[in-house]
């Protein structure tokens, strides 16, 4: 028993809905389940019959099938015996021959069988139509031994032993005789579709003759020729001669191809010696060679030009060796035979293994390999004599009802199966062969000529219930519960399935009826039954409607052309039919209306409706490549409509038979189903896990197909604005309204939720469709919908709003004529801002009503006349009517229109009347009218009007009123020019230089003093105009450097102040020299020039300047050479400290600055400089404040007693002279801090002291003057007082006032600093010199040292100016402080 392999494969297709993806899972687990059950059922490559060796004898055979049909087998062996099988190995008949058969074949049309044999010049012929054997002399005197009919004509070739040839006209009976055609025995030959006829002879020749015999070419050949064909060799160009090339196997080695077309090139192709023998070869496609060789290689070849002799495909399919090879073009197969099996590829895959089919009996090898015509037979002989014949290709024949199939699975079975219901396959054995299948709710038919098989499905299993005869060869046939419609020679025969009438008889009405009526004369092409009706189209193209309950026909539509298919849907209600113009049409039955199927495909081979109940509208056209799928859609808002939802590739050979839920169930040539996933209907499982992109694609597809609820989910995924709106846009196209609502409201779009709730309850479907078409901007469409509603005027009211107006005025002469004005007037205004101003004129005319409540229309309607009279040129009429209106924005507007025109006085004179003064007196200058421009400039405000008029007054040369107006214009570069050219007043001229700092000023006024040799003045005004390189060579030429240098100032760039230092240097000005490399920061060379500077009163200046050089360079060498230059090491003159002081500070070095301080401060006190000393002392202890830097005791104590030196004046002169007198007794206790004035200090102690009552401290201080060294010194106004108060002490004393301690509230005198409780040295009030209490706290707001707020306030009222920093101080910026802490705590900084 052979075996087969078969590849098969299946893909998954998910849903987003899981329901459908459980029932699809279900159906697959179903289909497997049958596919086990039904492994027993004849299939693909399953042997139909066997020829044993006893039929035939032993040795290898000969056998043919009849060509075209391939009813017949004609085998023969070695026992002389032709036998003639049909296609099921049923003998039909058998001829003994008088030896061993040397040739056999078919004619082209499978009607005459002729054998030829070794023994006899006899050639046998068998009629296939009348199974009679006649015999045919050949006349040929030598023994036959070639056979072979031609393939487009009637004549039979017959080849001898000796070369000779018969060619015999089957049709004319006419026999023509060649001798000496070859000169040895004739082997092999071949016919063309040109009818030409190429012979091959063991004389190693070949040749070409026409259908006569006569010779055309002759080619020799190395070796014995075998195996010749006829075939189109591929060029670059392609020829139209049809089969141009002979090929020839010689000596089983080459294959020689010999081209009519250029027979001088014949091309020889020579293969691998490991190959083997050439078996035998076949050519098929595009020129391409298949060949097969003894080793059990196959290969294949291209005989294109470009490509010949390179192997495009090679394979070893049999090990020991390969016998046949054979290809099927209607299968796009080819077979190989060897060892043991056949082995089968697909032409287009040729490397995938279609099947193998092993015959474990078959030892002594295999033999010869042929199709049948059509691909559904394949026979084999083998080298014992028997012969083996597969079924390869099934008719593809099956019928659908509902999601029930039934299909032809094997010739003489058919399968019944419903996968979705999930029922249990039936197989139904039938007793022919069949050409039809038919298949109802509850029985199956099928059958072939003019004869039907009945079967009744019930539940004990299939029954054969009756065949019946009918009056014509059956072209198809259609089941439903109750009747049988059969379609046969345009007509058709309606009846009853189980009724009891005789072939063609009426038993009853309703049992039969035979359409059309024998009084009609019609021809139907097509028919088609369902449930309720029996529905046929007719070569007129009639399509008809006959109700089986009444017996009558229901509805009669008539198409252009004539129907050549009809597919209605299960009810009947909805009908795919095709012209024959191959157009494709959905039909309505209920309103005879019919709708174009775009993009139909005139290949299309049959439709299929969708059976699952949620996508009724969905049907699916297929033609051999392609699966389209469309969505008929009843309600939208433009109508009914059919869209293309998409395309999906249909395998090869595959025919659909059954769609549900987009998954198209197709028959195979193999006789099995398979299942095919709709790419419109390809959703995926968890659309969570999809990119964006493809869940565009799906959002895409379920909006195609009308399913919202999987769109909304995939929305929610895609989270996309764009996708919820395509969303809603759908909704509102298939009239979903409270779905697109939703949609709507989900992304927050309130405007069109509030539009689509106002519409939902409008009950008008095309005032509904209507409102949708306009919110989808189809204006048209709703516009034709709305007038045929029950409101027409939702058209003008829409068509106003668009600004539609030519479309608004045709709808309001219909609908409102009162509203023609107002249409018009806004018409008229679009007209006009187009530019269509005689139009414009028209409709503002047409727009007047003059109805005094329409007033402001009228006006506006007016003004329109107005301006659209300017324009089309009756200007008298347009600026009478602006004139006379009081709209000022009137008068305006046509003032610019006639501008425009250059109608300038009119212009200028509606400006004026307007209040636009500007605009008049600019039009007055463009016509050349300076009087009224005069007259209108106190009320023109535009520079540019000013301007204007100043040009024209200077060319009169009136220079005074154009400099006014230039001023005006505030044109000042122009009234600087007119200054200094015309007017000869530079003190003006400058004047406004320096108010507006105009450049092109500046270079004017500078001209003019460089013209006056002023050149100090001239360099400034360049300078000022952004000149810098020619000031400075001004400059230079002219001596006046420093001029320059002073005026640049801080605004040139470091390039000027190189410039100006070189100048410098090369004039030997060290100090100027060394300024200007500071600017432009060369520091090296700016210390160099200023310490060259003389020892002069310049002097400190220069050092000042190298200090400042220092402190910017942050250079240790440049620090160093100042320093040394101001020890004194390079000239031996020390210069003063404080210029040491300088350079640390400019360093930053605040710790030795300070000591430096210290020390100047010392000097200066030691001169009696108090002043000066207490300044050095401030700004070095507020620097080091700053930067946070620990105050030295000794600069802070010293800075104490300095001030209270100070404010001893302050306090005399304010009469306070006690606090004066304190602040004298703590200078007097520290008075060596004082050698230059220790006399008069300490006279003034005595002094202040006695008038303030401070006796014993007045006598004490006296007592101290009274030593010798000071009483020559003392002044002698006070001599005599002093020394009474030495004479006669006084000792009484008031006690000083005590106040507490702010740190720790102990009770001390008020000018005592140092508290003996907690031993904390007390911060000093700078307006009294007393101690801080805590609660009278402030601070100076510019110093921020610390001073008692009532005293430094009264101090205030008296002083402007703080006594430490000496900065003015107004009172109310003094703030009290409530927390000193950060006075009492200063952070103590670095030590």
């Amino acid at each position: 028993m052979a075996t087969a392999v078969h590849r098969t494969g299946n893909s998954l297709h998910i849903e987003v809905d899981m329901q459908s993806v459980l029932t699809a899972r279900k159906r697959r687990e179903y289909r497997r389940r049958e596919g086990n059950l039904s492994e027993d059922r004849p299939t693909l490559t399953s042997r139909v019959f066997h020829l044993s060796d006893k039929t035939h004898g032993a040795g290898p055979i000969l056998f043919a099938w009849q060509n075209t049909l391939g009813n017949y087998l004609a085998t023969t062996g070695s026992n002389h015996i032709l036998n003639i099988y049909d296609r099921h190995g049923e003998l039909k008949d058998e001829i003994n021959l008088p030896g061993n058969c040397t040739g056999l074949g078919w004619d082209r049309d499978g009607d005459t069988l002729a054998v030829i044999n070794d023994k006899n010049s006899t050639i046998i012929l068998w009629d296939a139509n009348t199974h009679k054997t006649s015999h045919l002399d050949s006349g040929m005197k030598d023994p036959l031994t070639f056979l072979l009919w031609s393939r487009v004509g009637h004549q039979l070739s017959v080849g001898t032993a000796k070369g000779n040839l018969l060619i015999y006209n089957h049709q004319t009976s006419r026999k023509v005789p060649i001798l000496g055609k070859h000169s040895k025995k004739i082997t092999c030959g071949a016919w063309s579709l040109q009818n030409l006829l190429a012979l091959g002879s063991e004389d190693k020749t070949v040749t070409i003759s026409n259908a006569d015999g006569d010779t055309i070419r002759q080619t020799s050949v190395r070796m014995d020729p075998s195996d010749i064909q006829f075939s189109e060799m591929k060029t670059d160009e392609r020829s139209v001669a049809g089969e141009n090339t002979v090929s020839v196997c010689v000596g089983k080695k080459t294959l020689f191809l010999y081209n009519l077309n250029d027979p001088d090139n014949p091309i020889e192709l020579a293969f691998q010696q490991r190959y083997g023998n050439i078996i035998s070869y076949k050519w098929y496609g595009d020129g391409y060679v298949m060949l097969g060789f003894s080793h059990g290689y196959f290969i294949v070849i291209s005989t294109h030009i470009k490509e010949i002799g390179q192997e495009l495909f090679q394979a070893r399919n049999h090990k020991d060796s390969l016998s046949a090879i054979a290809i099927s073009l209607p299968l796009n197969k080819a077979a190989t035979a060897g060892d043991n099996c056949i082995k089968i590829h697909d032409l287009s895959e040729l490397k995938e293994m279609y099947a193998i089919i092993t015959m474990e009996d078959e030892t002594k090898g295999l033999g010869k390999l042929e199709w049948t015509d059509d691909g559904q037979l394949l026979a084999i002989g083998t080298q014992r004599g028997s012969l083996h014949t597969y079924l390869t290709k099934l008719p593809v024949l099956g019928d659908a009802y509902g999601t029930r199939i039934a299909y032809l699975t094997s010739l003489l079975e058919v399968t019944v199966v419903n996968h979705v219901e999930q029922e249990q396959s039936v197989t139904i054995g039938i007793e022919v062969e069949p050409t039809f299948v038919a298949l109802g709710p509850f029985h199956m038919a099928a059958g072939m000529n003019n004869r039907a098989w009945f079967y009744i499905l019930g539940d004990k299993g299939p029954e054969r219930m009756k065949d019946r005869e009918y009056l014509g060869t059956i072209n198809s046939m259609a089941l439903n519960a109750d009747y049988a419609a059969v379609f046969f020679e345009n007509k058709v025969q309606l009846h009853l399935i189980e009724g009891e009438g005789g072939d063609g008889g009426t038993s009853e009405e309703r049992e039969t009826r035979l359409f059309p009526d024998s009084d009609i004369d019609l021809r139907i092409t097509c028919c088609a039954l369902t449930s309720d009706f029996l529905i046929y189209g007719t070569d007129a193209g009639g399509l008809h409607y006959f109700f089986i309950e009444d017996w009558q026909f229901v509805n009669e539509f008539r198409h252009v052309v004539g129907i050549r298919k009809v597919y209605p849907d299960m009810t009947g209600t909805r009908m795919v039919f095709i012209d024959d113009k191959s157009d494709g049409y959905v039909y309505n039955p209920v309103n005879d209306a019919t709708l174009d199927i775009p993009n139909f495909s005139p290949t299309v081979k049959g439709i299929l409706w969708e059976n699952w109940p949620l996508d009724r509208g969905i049907f699916v056209a297929f033609d051999d490549d392609k699966v389209y799928t469309y969505v008929y859609c009843k309600e939208t808002v433009g109508g009914p409509k059919v869209m293309l939802a998409g395309t999906t590739k249909l395998p090869y050979a595959q025919h659909p038979i059954m769609l549900h839920n987009g998954e198209v169930t197709c028959q195979t040539q193999s006789g099995k189903t398979t299942t095919l996933m709709l790419s419109t209907h390809n959703f995926h499982e968890k659309p969570s896990e999809l990119p964006q992109s493809e869940l565009r694609s799906a959002l895409q597809q379920c909006l195609v197909l009308k399913r919202f609820k999987e769109a909304w989910v995939l929305c929610h995924f895609l989270n996309s604005k764009e996708g919820w709106l395509d969303l809603a846009k759908a909704a509102v196209q298939h009239l979903e309204i409270d779905f697109a609502i939703r949609v709507y409201r989900n992304i927050g779009e309130a405007g069109l939720v509030q539009s689509l709730q106002k519409i939902r309850g409008t009950e008008d479907q095309n005032l509904l469709a209507g409102y949708l078409a306009m919110f989808m901007d189809d204006f048209s469409l709703a516009q034709d919908l709305f007038l045929a509603s029950s409101h027409p005027m939702a058209a003008l009211e829409m068509r106003r709003d668009l600004l539609h107006w030519d479309q608004a005025l045709q709808l309001a002469k219909a609908l409102a004529a009162d509203q023609i004005p107002y249409i018009s007037k806004e018409y008229a205004q679009q007209l006009e801002f187009t530019g269509d101003y005689g139009n414009a004129l028209t409709h503002y005319e047409k727009g007047v009503t003059r109805d005094e409540n329409q007033r402001e229309h009228d006006e506006a309607c007016a003004a329109g006349i107005a301006r659209m009279s300017i324009r089309m040129g009756d200007i008298r009429r347009g600026v009478n009517m602006a004139m006379k209106m009081p709209n000022r924005m009137l008068k305006k507007e046509c003032a610019s229109i006639l501008e425009s025109m250059k109608q300038f006085s009119e212009s200028a004179m509606l400006f004026e009347k307007g209040g636009y003064y500007d605009k008049a007196a600019s039009v007055y200058i463009r016509s050349k009218n300076w009087t009224k421009v005069g007259e209108l400039l106190p009320q023109v405000t535009s520079p540019k009007i000013h301007a204007q008029y100043a040009k024209a007054k200077e060319a009169d040369g009136r220079y005074k009123e154009a400099a006014l107006a230039y001023e005006n214009a505030k044109d000042y570069d122009n009234v600087i020019r007119i200054q200094l050219d015309h007017l000869n007043n530079p003190e003006e001229a400058v004047k406004i230089v320096r108010e507006t700092q105009s450049i092109e000023g500046a270079k004017m006024v500078a001209r003019f003093f460089q013209k006056l040799n002023d050149y100090g003045s001239a360099i400034q005004f360049l300078v000022m105009s952004k000149c810098n390189d020619e000031a400075f060579q001004m400059a230079q030429q002219h001596g006046q450097m420093e001029v320059y240098a002073d005026i640049i100032g801080a605004d040139a760039t470091p390039e000027d102040y190189q410039s100006i230092a070189l100048y410098f240097e090369n004039e030997k000005n060290h100090y100027l020299a060394g300024k200007f490399f500071l600017l432009c920061g060369q520091h090296t060379r700016a210390l160099k020039h200023f310490l060259k500077c003389p020892v002069t009163n310049d002097d400190s200046q220069a050092i000042e300047m190298a200090i400042e050089t220092v402190g910017q360079a942050n250079d240790d060498v440049l620090t160093h050479q100042l320093i040394d230059y101001l020890m004194g090491e390079t000239d031996n003159i020390p210069k003063d400290a404080k210029y040491l002081f300088r350079l640390y500070m400019a360093l930053r070095q605040y710790r030795e600055a300070a000591r430096t301080a210290i020390i100047i401060a010392r000097e200066e006190q030691n001169a009696g400089n108090y002043r000066n000393a207490h300044d050095v002392l401030f700004s070095m202890y507020t620097e080091l404040k700053s930067h946070k830097i620990k105050i030295p005791a000794e600069m802070a104590n010293n800075l104490m007693i300095l001030h209270s030196y100070i404010l001893v004046k302050i306090h005399v002169k304010r009469g306070d002279h006690l606090k004066g007198a304190r602040m004298l007794i703590r200078v007097a206790n520290n008075i060596s801090k004082f050698p230059s004035h220790v006399v008069p200090i300490l006279t003034s102690t005595v002094i202040e002291c006695h008038r303030s009552g401070l006796r014993n401290s007045s006598f004490s201080y006296a007592a101290m003057l009274m030593r010798p060294e000071y009483r020559n010194k003392i002044d002698l106004k006070y001599k005599k007082k002093i020394e009474a108060i030495v004479r006669k002490p006084d000792k009484t004393e008031e006690e000083e006032p005590n106040s507490p301690c702010p740190y720790c509230q102990f009770q001390l005198p008020e000018t005592e600093l140092v508290c003996p409780g907690c031993k904390n040295n007390i911060p000093y009030c700078v307006s009294t010199g007393r101690h801080m209490v805590r609660d009278d706290f402030t601070a100076c707001p510019r110093c921020d040292f610390p001073a008692l707020y009532s005293e430094f306030k009264n101090l205030l009222e008296t002083e402007d100016n703080c006594p430490m920093c000496s900065e003015r101080v107004s009172a109310d910026h003094l703030k009290k402080i409530d927390d000193p802490s950060l006075y009492l705590h200063p952070d103590e900084g670095d030590e």
